[in-house]
């Protein structure tokens, strides 16, 4: 065999070698490159724009403190005795479906404490357990990240970051501005504090004279989780830059109505009411203990040390009508604080402390277009694995 033929030959052999290599990775190895177990897709995103229903309606159910650990080995805190044995995240699982289920909602809020960190040994993997029900339905779904969601194996940058990839999800990690007439928003969009800051419009019924206009604003906002001051621990708080550019966003809000030439337009949406959802109540719902609520006052506020102005910057702007919150498990009560509603969602998840013998609840919000009301029911489980009631 000649020089040629044999440089030839071991050339074809080292080429048949590299394609072999190559296709046992491709076959073996590319299926198994996996987050969370779950195989790489793209992402599914809901039909958009957020619309009020040709009713003039907007039902939206928060889910506050699902405390999701890992599934079925992860067990029930602060059940009756005679459901411990059978009770776990499934429970929580099953509870989430048949809300979405009977309630039909139009959107999905996430308050915070998606996870509990300690008991989730990773992080994605429960993240993706927990909102199953929410992505299965294919509902539009948002979330904003409590004081535990970040005690696993996330940042809570990377926490949003995955959110915001999943089905479905209108998460965001912070906005982002695209739009350069829209300096100003940008700016106060730089340096923000916290992840998961963003917001959303939800648009008139599809045919109506309002079909293009934001009829209500959602605002979503990270409330932290723990902080130092003075050498004390506390709660997370809102920081100035987070209220800042809440100002910025509202009040273009106003200004874009008052530019409009539709004169019907201008009346009906001169201030498009906003509604906010974060995690940690803020100081002043203290003072509702005193005040004609509804619904449960049953633990201590839990909030910050630090009163950063939210209530005050909230009152100032004049839209925001009603505020959401979780946080404290055994409170379920709405009141009144300078003409704003602020509620707390109560404890949704069978992980999540509570008190035996008080079912899990979540909180149906109604929204109503023609009629200028909203409304704030509530579900009511009674029990894992057993049917619930609904009060308004």
């Amino acid at each position: 065999m000649s020089k040629t033929m044999e440089e030839g030959l071991y050339s074809l052999l080292y080429l048949t070698l590299i394609f072999t290599i190559l296709y046992s990775l491709h076959t073996q190895v590319a299926h198994k490159l996996l987050i969370g177990q779950h195989p790489l897709h793209l992402k599914k995103s809901p039909h958009l724009p957020l619309r009020f229903n040709s009713d003039g309606t907007f039902k939206i159910l928060q889910v506050a403190d699902m405390h999701y650990g890992e599934g079925m080995v992860t067990r029930c805190v602060d059940v009756l005795a005679s459901e411990f044995d059978y009770c776990s995240d499934l429970n929580t699982t099953l509870f989430l479906k048949r809300i979405i289920q009977s309630e039909k909602p139009d959107f999905i809020v996430f308050t915070g404490d998606n996870i509990f960190g300690p008991s989730a040994h990773d992080a994605a993997e429960s993240l993706l357990r927990a909102f199953a029900p929410a992505v299965d339905s294919g509902l539009p779904w948002a979330a904003v990240l409590g004081n535990h969601d970040q005690e696993s194996t996330m940042t809570r940058e990377e926490l949003m970051s995955f959110i915001s990839l999943m089905d479905y999800s209108l998460s965001q990690t912070n906005p982002s501005v695209d739009d350069p007439s829209r300096a100003a928003e940008g700016e106060v969009t730089k340096n923000i504090d916290g992840f998961g800051n963003y917001n959303l419009r939800v648009y008139g019924a599809p045919g109506s004279h309002l079909a293009n206009s934001s009829v209500l604003n959602l605002f979503f906002l990270d409330s932290g989780d723990r902080e130092v001051v003075q050498g004390i621990r506390t709660y997370g708080w809102i920081k100035e830059s987070q209220l800042r550019w809440f100002t910025v966003i509202s009040k273009g809000y106003q200004g874009q109505r008052q530019d409009t030439n539709h004169l019907e337009e201008a009346s009906a949406c001169a201030m498009p009411p906003a509604m906010v959802f974060f995690h940690i109540p803020i100081p002043e719902i203290q003072q509702l203990y005193n005040q004609k609520i509804v619904g449960q006052f049953q633990q201590r506020v839990s909030c910050s040390s630090v009163n950063s102005g939210v209530l005050q910057t909230f009152i100032s702007m004049g839209d925001v009508k009603a505020v959401f919150v979780g946080h404290d498990h055994t409170n379920d009560f709405c009141g009144n604080l300078g003409g704003i509603w602020f509620c707390h969602g109560g404890g949704f998840g069978y992980h999540g402390y509570g008190k035996a013998g008080w079912p899990r609840r979540a909180r149906i919000i109604l929204a109503e277009l023609e009629k200028g009301e909203k409304s704030w029911g509530e579900w009511i489980e009674s029990g894992p694995g057993s049917a619930s009631t609904m009060r308004s």
